[in-house]
């Protein structure tokens, strides 16, 4: 299903709309409420909260590898098809489809093969997606990134720092339309979390990508995100029920 990819006139990335996502387990009931979130394309969005409070549940949904349970509305914006996907309706062909292409993704512990060379990780999304002419585009990230020395070399001969830079490369390396981040800053001291950071917002920026960015350390992200999203704890009356509301901006 195709539709119009703004919401009153303005262009968007997501757009969510009395979104729930409900999972139990060990006898445990979690509730995730959304009830809107639109974002636009080239922003970088933090969203901010503690261990257990939904952030990675958010961020499988908008990666497009968890559905909801229910909801109103879940789009996100096909840029080769210059129109919206409605989620809920499309099928797992169509959802890996976005997934490889428009969509990056960096790990926590950056997630590179440790049996491929800093330079293959990084290249591997161009060749996944059958890219041609992409070496001069991927040398200027790394470049920027400041790990061009780095490319023969394997993950586990790299420090913290330069394993995230080479997955933050390996994210942006097929020119996705948003890219998904979730705590790429964690496994790292403060100094260079900063460094990494404002590296990530420059590359972004300048190539156009909207950056979402899921952390708990708010003093880290309040002064570099254009918005912030984080959670509220409602009161549930079923028992062993938690239930997060993921509405409030700072």
């Amino acid at each position: 299903m195709t539709l119009e990819a703004s919401v009153n006139g303005e262009p968007f990335v997501y757009r969510l709309k009395d979104v729930v996502k409900i999972r139990e387990k060990g006898g445990n009931r979690f509730e995730l409420h959304i009830p809107c979130f639109s974002i636009e394309p080239g922003q970088f969005i933090a969203i901010v909260g503690e261990s257990g409070c939904g952030k990675s549940t958010l961020l499988d949904m908008l990666g497009l590898v968890l559905k909801p349970t229910r909801c109103r509305d879940f789009l996100f914006f096909d840029p080769r098809k210059r129109g919206a996907v409605d989620i809920m309706g499309a099928g797992e062909s169509k959802l890996a489809d976005i997934r490889k292409a428009s969509i990056g993704y960096v790990l926590q512990t950056g997630g590179l093969f440790p049996f491929l060379n800093v330079r293959d990780n990084i290249q591997l999304p161009c060749r996944i997606n059958e890219l041609v002419d992409y070496k001069d585009y991927v040398n200027k990230v790394v470049s920027q990134l400041r790990i061009d020395g780095h490319m023969d070399k394997k993950p586990q001969h790299l420090s913290g720092g330069q394993r995230q830079r080479a997955a933050i490369a390996r994210a942006l390396a097929h020119k996705p339309f948003v890219v998904l981040a979730d705590e790429p800053t964690a496994a790292v001291d403060k100094l260079t979390a900063d460094d990494i950071l404002k590296q990530f917002k420059s590359l972004t920026q300048e190539l156009g990508v909207t950056l979402l960015m899921v952390t708990h350390d708010l003093k880290l992200v309040e002064n570099v995100v254009d918005r912030m999203f984080t959670f509220r704890i409602e009161p549930v009356e079923e028992q062993h029920t938690r239930s997060f509301c993921f509405e409030m901006e700072r």
